[in-house]
C-alpha cells in the first residue's frame, strides 16, 4: 500500500472522533499495537534528540524497503510514532524522504499536542527521513 493511501486512512479514522479526548485515547490504542523494538536498540545511540519523553528508532532496509522499529517511554508519544511507522514502514527510501506528511495536520495532530510533543513529532519525522537519506546514498 502506497504512502497517501495510508495516510488517508488514518484520516478516515480520526475523523469519527468529535474531540481530541478520543483521539488522544486513540493514540493509546495505537501504541498498544505497536511492535516490540529489540532490546538491542533501547540504547542512546537510537534515541531521537529532541524528544522530551525518550524515543528510540531503528530503521533497516530489507529487500529494498525501510522497516521501522520504535518505542517510547511516554504512551502518546508511542502512538504517535506508531502513526509514523504505520505510514512510512515497508516503503522504499526515496518516498520517505520525499514524503509530503500531510495527515499530520488533516488530523489536528501537530496543533493538538503541547510544543515539546510538537518538536518531538518533528523530530520523529526528520530522523526517519535521515535514515531513508542515508540507506539511498548508501546503495546508490
Amino acid at each position: 500500500m502506497d504512502i497517501n493511501t495510508k495516510q488517508d486512512e488514518i484520516i478516515e479514522e480520526f475523523s469519527i472522533f468529535d474531540d481530541w479526548m478520543d483521539k488522544y485515547n486513540y493514540l493509546i490504542e495505537l501504541s498498544r499495537e505497536l511492535p516490540a523494538i529489540d532490546p538491542k536498540y533501547k540504547t542512546n545511540q537510537y534515541l531521537i534528540e529532541g524528544c522530551q519523553s525518550k524515543v528510540w528508532l531503528n530503521a533497516e532496509l530489507e529487500k529494498g524497503v525501510l522497516k521501522f522499529s520504535a518505542d517510547s517511554d511516554a504512551i502518546i508519544t508511542k502512538g504517535i510514532v506508531a502513526l509514523l511507522i504505520r505510514v512510512l514502514n515497508n516503503q522504499k527510501p526515496e518516498d520517505v524522504m520525499n514524503v509530503d506528511l500531510y495527515f499530520i495536520e488533516k488530523i489536528g495532530l501537530q496543533q493538538n499536542l503541547s510544543p515539546t510533543r510538537s518538536n518531538g513529532l518533528l523530530a520523529m519525522v526528520k530522523q526517519m527521513k535521515l535514515y531513508a537519506l542515508a540507506f539511498h546514498a548508501k546503495n546508490k
